[in-house]
């Protein structure tokens, strides 16, 4: 009996999966300190924090499930991933006084080498090559 999950699954799969797993650790990590700590120095950042570990989550859900060709889920979940990051990314320069604190998103993931911003883009990236038929 033949796996359709497992026959769609590949390196960059399986690499998107490890990276999506470790960015809803570290993010949830994040948050958690952060709101343990110090919320009120920074309640928006730090609750974006949540958001961010929240998307990545469901990211993670949604690529697992596209390998299925369940790709609908993927493909919206990237896309407010995308947004997020980069609305967030945006506004923590051009407004900085509405994050003393660093989010996850802030200054485009720039405290975790820019891979937040760089994830989404590889993920809509793997997303496209599963939509092309298979020969």
């Amino acid at each position: 009996m033949s796996d359709p999950v497992g026959e769609r699954r590949s390196g960059p799969h399986t690499l998107l999966l490890t990276v999506y797993a470790i960015f809803t650790l570290s993010a949830a990590a994040r948050s958690g300190v952060q709101i343990a700590r110090d919320f009120d120095a920074a309640p928006a950042a730090y609750s974006l924090s949540v958001v961010a570990a929240v998307t990545y989550a469901l990211g993670w859900v949604a690529i697992r499930r596209a390998a299925a060709g369940r790709l609908g889920f993927a493909s919206v979940m990237l896309w407010i991933e995308l947004a997020g990051v980069l609305g967030v990314g945006t506004l923590s320069l051009v407004r900085p006084g509405w994050f003393p604190e660093a989010s996850v998103w802030s200054g485009f993931g720039v405290g975790y080498g820019f891979v937040p911003a760089v994830l989404p883009v590889l993920g809509l990236l793997w997303l496209q090559r599963q939509r092309r038929p298979r020969t």
